[in-house]
């Protein structure tokens, strides 16, 4: 570090600043979210309840008995699906991603492939995810393993292809073995694209997660939903909408954290 590094914030540590940086993020993410509402409240006195409910209504639901009886148990049969799908998709896209992108003959003979299947949306594939899994548990995972399985895989496999062979020959050069260079060297150098791969992959499996819900048979978040529209109760149905979308903010909060913890050697924007 130089002089100047080190007079540029001469009290105050590295931890600190991050603390700080990450309380102003927090602190205008909140203010993002406060404008947010009240454009909301003000959209809603433009429309029948029915049709729009206002912010102050669908927050009341998290507050009745009844409603949180029907949503958390739903909630957290929705997230079991969630985490096997995803983790899954994770287990096979990170190895293979490598695999896929380390080899140029097998990047030339499956780059075809896997781009043709991305292509297509994963809801086309649900009739025969109901065929080959059924309407149940494994036919939700089925399909939030398809909804970011190319995803992940595609991050993958341009992360390991953008590792120099000048990294790998060093690697070579001190005596490192391949699993040793593929730990110390290629690891860390595709680091970066695997965070962006859990941060698409993650959001991609939550859209999963409800579709699946929807399409198959109505259960979980999904029924209560559908029973909650079905009754004309729009807040509570929007209700679910914002748990899900409290799911989701809560999933790309932990893949930065992750992020800041993996990726702490990497220089930062400080604004």
């Amino acid at each position: 570090m130089t002089d100047a590094q080190e007079t540029s914030h001469p009290s105050q540590p590295r931890s600190a600043r991050g603390a700080a940086l990450f309380s102003g993020n927090r602190a205008l993410g909140l203010v993002s979210v406060l404008i947010g509402l009240a454009l909301w409240e003000l959209a809603a006195t433009q429309f029948h309840s029915l049709v729009l409910p206002p912010p102050s209504a669908v927050l009341v639901k998290f507050v009745e008995p009844d409603f949180l009886l029907r949503l958390l148990p739903a909630l957290g049969q929705s997230l079991l699906t969630l985490a096997v799908g995803f983790g899954l998709a994770l287990v096979i896209a990170i190895p293979l991603g490598i695999a896929l992108g380390r080899s140029r003959l097998l990047f030339k003979m499956f780059d075809p492939l896997i781009s043709a299947i991305y292509a297509i949306p994963p809801v086309a594939f649900v009739p025969f995810l109901i065929i080959w899994f059924g309407l149940f548990f494994q036919g939700r995972v089925a399909l939030i393993f398809m909804m970011c399985f190319f995803d992940i895989l595609v991050v993958i496999v341009a992360g390991a292809r953008d590792v120099s062979g000048k990294l790998t020959d060093v690697g070579r050069s001190f005596g490192a073995s391949p699993a040793q260079n593929l730990r110390l060297v290629v690891f860390p150098a595709i680091a970066p694209f695997m965070i962006a791969g859990l941060r698409v992959g993650s959001a991609r499996a939550i859209n999963g997660m409800i579709t699946a819900e929807l399409f198959f048979a109505a259960v979980n978040l999904g029924m209560v939903m559908k029973r909650s529209a079905q009754a004309f109760d729009t807040a509570s149905a929007m209700a679910v909408v914002v748990t899900i979308c409290v799911v989701g903010l809560l999933a790309q909060t932990a893949v930065h954290r992750l992020e800041d913890h993996v990726l702490r050697w990497q220089p930062r924007r400080s604004s």
